[in-house]
């Protein structure tokens, strides 16, 4: 029986066993199922068609012990405090409590990068964040105009974003106007190497629109074998996800 006084509708959210459900309708299923997206931290169950999504929020509130199971296998959030010390790049980076305005000290003698903030709490959380975009936009920046100067592309108007499902995102321009090339700050989380392969990724798409072999050829062009950076973001995506949510 559905909580809302109604019949349950796609994208409803329901909790089971803790964890968040929603409820999605894809025409193309075969039957009702449950998934684990494991970057929103939250199950899916899915209908083939609306008037199925009461048969998946059943089948959910059925395998509550399974959604406990995959709940327990995701990494746990990652409070961020000063003495931490983080990876952006590759590279480590200390969180140390400071005073004034958040900011980057480069790495030096031997010593690594220091970002140093005053707060505490989601303060010192909201500052620390705060510094990691501002390298993710001046790393990614960098390296899509090189990207774009490669393949003869005009250089796009690149942003920082947080979003849960994409890494980046790529838009071509009007009329033969610059596109624009939005990234996760995330990607600082994650070794250089894979950060820059997603930067060659949404160049490529400057160019190709889409997924098809000449898209892909570009980005073999630019970064070589891309597969084992794919992998290294299914495996490890959950908890660049998990950073600063504690």
């Amino acid at each position: 029986m559905s909580p809302f006084g109604r019949a349950f509708a796609d994208g409803d959210r329901l909790e089971v066993a803790g964890a968040v459900v929603t409820l999605r309708v894809h025409r193309r299923a075969r039957r009702v199922s449950l998934r684990l997206d494991r970057t929103r931290r939250e199950i899916v169950a899915t209908a083939p068609t609306p008037r199925r999504l009461a048969e998946a929020a059943a089948f959910a509130r059925e395998r509550a012990a399974w959604i406990a199971e995959r709940l327990a296998e995701l990494p746990d959030s990652s409070p961020i405090h000063p003495g931490m010390t983080l990876q952006v790049f590759g590279e480590p980076v200390r969180l140390e409590q400071g005073t004034g305005r958040a900011k980057w000290l480069a790495a030096a003698d031997g010593q690594p990068a220091v970002i140093s903030a005053m707060g505490e709490g989601e303060g010192y959380a909201r500052a620390v964040i705060l510094m990691i975009r501002r390298r993710a936009l001046a790393v990614l920046g960098e390296r899509t105009e090189v990207y774009a100067a490669m393949l003869g592309a005009q250089m796009p108007k690149v942003t920082i974003m947080d979003a849960k499902a994409r890494w980046g995102s790529c838009r071509a321009g009007p009329r033969g106007a610059p596109g624009s090339i939005r990234y996760s700050w995330r990607l600082a989380l994650a070794p250089f190497e894979v950060a820059d392969y997603v930067a060659a990724h949404e160049c490529a798409h400057l160019l190709e629109l889409n997924h098809g072999p000449r898209f892909w050829a570009h980005v073999n062009a630019l970064v070589g074998d891309e597969r084992p950076h794919r992998a290294w973001l299914r495996a490890e995506g959950a908890r660049l996800h998990a950073f600063g949510r504690g």
